[in-house]
C-alpha cells in the first residue's frame, strides 16, 4: 500500500486516480517500473482525501487540520486493505501516519528504510514529485525503490520480499 500527499490538482483531482494524470503520476509509474511493480499490483490512496489548493489555486501542502481530519479514513483504509507492507511517500505521508502509531522515521535519515509499525511493515520514501530532487536526487530515488522492492516485483519471485516480512 502506498500512501501519497494528497491528490494533485492536475492528477487525482482530475483523474480520480492517486497519481494519474500529472508529472507525480508518471515519475511514480517509472518508480513502480524500477521496483518491477505495476500499478494493478498495488493500492495507492492519500494521506488526505481534499485537494489543498492556495490562494491562486496551485497545489499545497495539506494543514495539520487537514490531515487530523482525514485520518479516520487513512485509518480505515488501512483496515480494510490491510496490507503488509504500507509505503510513505514523502513528508506528509510519513506524518500522516506518525498519528495512527509512532514510527521514528524521519525522511532525509531514512529513505529506504523498513520499520515495524501498526501489526505491518512501515518504509519511507520519497514523494514522486518533481520537488523531491531537492532533497534527493532521481538516481538515488530509483535505487531506493529498487532496493526495497528487490526480490518483490513480477519479474522475481517472492522470497526476498517475504523473508523481509516474517
Amino acid at each position: 500500500m502506498f500512501v501519497g500527499e494528497a491528490p494533485g490538482r492536475l492528477g487525482a483531482a482530475r483523474t480520480g486516480v492517486p497519481f494519474q494524470g500529472d508529472e507525480s503520476g508518471r515519475r511514480f509509474e517509472a518508480l513502480l517500473d524500477a521496483a518491477t511493480l505495476r500499478r494493478d499490483e498495488v493500492f495507492v490512496t492519500n494521506a488526505v482525501l481534499c485537494t489543498p489548493l492556495d490562494a491562486i489555486g496551485r497545489n499545497r501542502r495539506p494543514t495539520v487540520g487537514e490531515i487530523n481530519s482525514c485520518g479516520g479514513y487513512l485509518v480505515g483504509t488501512i483496515e480494510a486493505v490491510n496490507p503488509r507492507l504500507v509505503v510513505a511517500l514523502g513528508l506528509v505521508a510519513l506524518s500522516a501516519l506518525a498519528t495512527i502509531e509512532p514510527h521514528g522515521l524521519v525522511l532525509r535519515d531514512h529513505a529506504g528504510t523498513t520499520v515495524t509499525w501498526n501489526r505491518r511493515t512501515l518504509v519511507a520514501l520519497y514523494h514522486p514529485s518533481r520537488q523531491a530532487e531537492l532533497h534527493r536526487d532521481w538516481q538515488a530515488q530509483l535505487a531506493d525503490w529498487r532496493r526495497v522492492f528487490a526480490g518483490e516485483g513480477r519479474h522475481s519471485s517472492m522470497t526476498t520480499f517475504q523473508s523481509r516480512m516474517r
